[in-house]
C-alpha cells in the first residue's frame, strides 16, 4: 500500500533539499564527534577499525552531502524506490572513491538517504505524519523486494543469523529510531542537562543493548552480540549518563569492545538517523 500524493505547490524545493543534505551530513559528523562509543571511530581514536579514522569519516560525510540533497529532491518529485536506489548507488561510488575503497557509510547512505527522500516528499506534498510511517507506507514493499547487497558484511550476517538488518528496519518505518534512540536521547538530555554528547552516548548504548546489530554479528557472532548487549544493558541499569563516573565506565566498555574487535556499526548509523529525525521534529 502506498501513500496517495497530491501536489501542493510548484516543485521549487532546492533550498529545503539543501538544508536536508546539510543536516544529514551534520548528523554523520556529530556521530563521529561522540566519545566514548563502544568500538566505534571517534575524534579520540579509531576504535576497532584499522582502515578508517575521524578525518576519513568526515570527508566521506562531506562527499555524501549532494547525494542526500538529490534524494530529498527526488522525494519531493514523488520518485519511486528505483530512482532513490540509483542515487544511493551513485552515492556509494562517490564514497568509495573519496575513501580509497573503504566502506565508511554504506548503511548511512541507505538509512539517512531514504529519510531525506521522505522529508522532501513530506514537505512537497504537505503530508502530516512521521518520516518513518511515510517510508513504510510509500516505499516499504519496494525496499523489501529490492536487490540484496550480497557482499556487504551486514547482509551476510543477516542471512547467516536470520536477522532482519537495515532493510527490515527501514521497511518497518525505523522502529529502533522512534522507540529506542529518540526516547534515549531525551532521557539523556533530562539526566545530563546541557551535555548533548552525553545524550548521544545514552542513545548509542540504548541501541546497542536492544537491537540485533548485524555488524556485531559479523565481527563476533552470537557471542559477540550477546557480550555487547550485556555491557550496554549494564551501563544503562547503573543509571547511564546520569550516574557518577559514567564516562570512565563507558571508556572501559569501549576498550573491552576494541579488545574483542567489536564495532556496532548498525547502532552508529541509527544514532545518526535518530539525530536527523529528532532535529526535524518527527
Amino acid at each position: 500500500m502506498t501513500v496517495a500524493l497530491r501536489w501542493q505547490s510548484p516543485p521549487r524545493f532546492e533550498d529545503h533539499a539543501e538544508r536536508l543534505g546539510d543536516l544529514a551530513t551534520l548528523c554523520l559528523k556529530l556521530e563521529v564527534e561522540t566519545f566514548p562509543k563502544p568500538g566505534l571511530v571517534s575524534h579520540v581514536d579509531t576504535g576497532s577499525h584499522s582502515d578508517m579514522d575521524a578525518e576519513l569519516l568526515c570527508r566521506s560525510a562531506d562527499t555524501l552531502r549532494p547525494f542526500f540533497r538529490d534524494l530529498a529532491i527526488a522525494g519531493a518529485a514523488g520518485a519511486g524506490m528505483e530512482r532513490l536506489r540509483a542515487i544511493g548507488i551513485a552515492a556509494e561510488r562517490a564514497m568509495l572513491a573519496a575513501t580509497g575503497g573503504v566502506n565508511t557509510h554504506r548503511g548511512a547512505i541507505f538509512g539517512l538517504g531514504v529519510l531525506c527522500a521522505a522529508a522532501g516528499c513530506r514537505n512537497a506534498f504537505n503530508i502530516r505524519k512521521p518520516l518513518g510511517s511515510l517510508i513504510s507506507e510509500r516505499w516499504g514493499e519496494a525496499i523489501m523486494s529490492g536487490p540484496v547487497p550480497f557482499r556487504s558484511h551486514g547482509a551476510l550476517a543477516a542471512r547467516r543469523y536470520g536477522a532482519g538488518g537495515a532493510r527490515a528496519e527501514a521497511a518497518c518505518g525505523f522502529p529502533s529510531v522512534y522507540r529506542i534512540a529518540i526516547p534515549a536521547l531525551r532521557v539523556g538530555r533530562r539526566i545530563a542537562p546541557y551535555d548533548e554528547e552525553a545524550a548521544r552516548i545514552q542513545a548509542c548504548m540504548a541501541l546497542i543493548a536492544a537491537i540485533v546489530d548485524t555488524n556485531l554479528l559479523h565481527r563476533g557472532g552470537s557471542e559477540g552480540l550477546g557480550f555487547a548487549q550485556a555491557c550496554a544493558s549494564a551501563f544503562l541499569a547503573l543509571g547511564g549518563v546520569g550516574c557518577a563516573g559514567w564516562r570512565a565506565r563507558a571508556v572501559e566498555i569501549h576498550q573491552a569492545f576494541v579488545a574483542r574487535n567489536l564495532s556496532p556499526g548498525g547502532a552508529a548509523d541509527l544514532l545518526a538517523m535518530a539525530m536527523f529525525v529528532d532535529r526535524l521534529g518527527s
